[in-house]
Parts: structure tokens; sequence; C-alpha cells
């Protein structure tokens, strides 16, 4: 890309502050204002989504921030709305930012005659004009393999790390990180290697979708302070059901490091109630009024990283250096300083 053109924003709906924060990390670090583009995305009386790009952005590089979160589809069919009215305004690379990529979970037919919809919405993404994705902590990885375009799947690890080093100093010999079931053993793992501590795993058995029939704790957990990490909590059933069983087994208290805060349905009341001392989430998903007012859920920014990320992506550069808690310190400047 010629580099005389600055990196240019747009917002859908779906999560305006995140947005907001990563055009003001950006102007900070450019020197220069990167304001939003100024543009309406609004809903005719029967709910047709229609969007009208104010400026000129013939030849430029575009980055529509918009994750794909509640209310799913309103939010996914506004992504590909704005990406087809910059591709027709002739934006000379489109990428498509996805804090929360959705639909990431129907990723694989679980069954006969079922969809594999996460399949479905990359052609759409890419149908409609986007050539680049940046998103963080899929829930599948194999998704990336979905698109053929470049997809930079950024990881809430790192941020967790320096949470973790900056909250638990002095207390981290005690730290034991769980993964909540079998299939999140290797993120768990990594955010245990960052920080040096030991790996437990919960193993679980459902009984249905939203159900956990059995939990069995592999590892001694006992006296520890327990970390259970994870990519999405949405109804958060399995999350408090999980810290309930690890209490038992003799936890001295345990947190939750998860990326995506689904929190669906029953999940706030349920949070408030579990035995977990605190629910730390990112701001991927906008959080509403009731996530606000939870006193044991906590919000870490991401914006410091997406921005840095789309700079990069701007300039040429590795995003890689972005999976690297010890990079990432200097981003976060401030909030994790000893």
């Amino acid at each position: 890309m010629p580099h005389n053109l600055e990196p240019k924003l747009i917002s859908g709906n779906a999560n305006q502050p995140l947005a907001t924060a990563v055009a003001r990390r950006m102007s900070m670090h450019r020197g220069i204002d990167v304001g939003l583009v100024d543009a309406r995305v609004e809903r005719f009386n029967d709910g047709e989504i229609f969007v009208e790009v104010y400026e000129n952005v013939r030849g430029e590089d575009m980055y529509i921030l918009q994750p794909t979160s509640n209310p799913a589809n309103d939010n996914l069919m506004e992504l590909l709305i704005i990406a087809d009215a910059l591709r027709r305004s002739s934006a000379a690379r489109i990428t498509a930012v996805i804090p929360y990529f959705g639909y990431a979970r129907q990723d694989r037919r679980s069954k006969a005659r079922t969809p594999i919809t996460a399949k479905l919405v990359a052609n759409m993404l890419v149908e409609a004009g986007v050539e680049r994705i940046l998103t963080l902590d899929l829930h599948a990885t194999q998704i990336q393999g979905f698109f053929d375009i470049p997809v930079d799947n950024l990881y809430a690890s790192p941020i967790f790390a320096l949470d973790v080093m900056h909250n638990f100093k002095g207390k981290r010999d005690d730290v034991m990180v769980v993964s909540p079931d079998v299939g999140g053993v290797a993120r768990a793992r990594d955010l245990a290697q960052r920080i040096g501590a030991p790996l437990s795993i919960v193993d679980k058995r459902r009984g249905k979708p939203g159900e956990v029939a059995e939990m069995t704790v592999i590892g001694d957990v006992k006296d520890r302070t327990c970390l259970i990490v994870d990519d999405i909590v949405d109804t958060a059933g399995t999350l408090c059901k999980a810290a309930e069983v690890l209490m038992e087994h003799g936890a001295k208290e345990v947190h939750s490091y998860i990326t995506h805060g689904v929190l669906s349905g029953p999940a706030i009341e349920r949070v408030s109630k579990s035995v977990m001392k605190n629910l730390v989430i990112t701001d991927t998903i906008e959080a509403t009024p009731e996530v606000l007012a939870c006193k044991n859920i906590r919000i870490v920014p991401t914006a410091p990283m997406f921005a840095q990320a789309i700079l990069n992506t701007w300039n040429g550069t590795s995003v890689s250096s972005l999976f690297d808690h010890k990079t990432l310190g200097p981003i976060y400047e401030g909030m994790y300083s000893s």
C-alpha cells in the first residue's frame, strides 16, 4: 500500500465505544487525528439496513470495526453492507476488524443435515468485498482456513498475562490455570506458560446443549488460586458450575479470564451469585448496563492492541509481534505498571 495515505476507520453500531477508543489510540500513535469516517448506518421501518458514507474513500485503506455479536444477524448485515458501500466507492483495500467473530461455534457438522455457518459467513464477507480479516480469539482456529484472504487472529492471552502479573503480584506461586474443558487446553496452557503457572483441567460431560451433567477435576487444586481460562462465556452455566467444583476440591479462590463476554440469558445473575471472585472479560462485545453494574465482572480493554495491529497491517509490518505480552507491555503503558 502507498504510505502517503492514512488508514481510515469506519464503524457500524455493534461496538462504537471500542471503535472510538481504537481511533483515539491510533491518533496518539500517529500524532494526527485519526477519526471515524462520517457515515450513517440506520434501519428503515421494516428493519432493512441502510448505509451512507459521507466522506470520499476512493483509493483509501479502509478498516471496518464491527463485532458480529448480539444481535448477530443485524450486526453481520451491517458489516456486509458497509463493505459493499466501500467497494462501490472505490476504496483501495477493505479490512474487516471483527473483535468477536459470530457464528464461529458453527465451524463443523456436528450431526447429519446441519450447516457449517462459519464457512457461509466467510464466503459472504469475501463476496461483499472484504480483502483481509483481523479478529481476536477465534473459537476454532481452523476457521482461518475457511477464507482465501489473509486472516490475522490475535490472542487475548498476552493481555490476560499482563493483568495476572499485575493483580496477583506476590501471590503467583499459588496460581493455577484451569481449562473448563478438554477442548480448551491449548488456550489455557498458553496463559499458564506465560505466567509460569501449572495447569489443571475440568472434564465435563454434557447431557444436552446448555446443560452440564458431570464434572471431574484433573489435577490438584487444593489451596490454589484458580484462574479459569476460556474464549466465550455465554449463559455462564458451565463456568459457574466449574467454579463450584473447583471450590469443592479445595481451591482457595476462583477467578475467570474469558475473552468474549456474550453473557446472554441468566448469565449476569449466575455470575453475580457465583463463588467466583472475579470474571475478567475484554471489551470485544459492548458491555450492557447490567454487565457494567455487576460487581464481580471486570473489563480489560483491547483498543491498544487493535490499534497497533491496524497500524502494523497498514505499514506492512508484523502482526505476530503482538502475540508476546512483553511486546504488549509498552502498548498498555500505565495500566499494568509496577
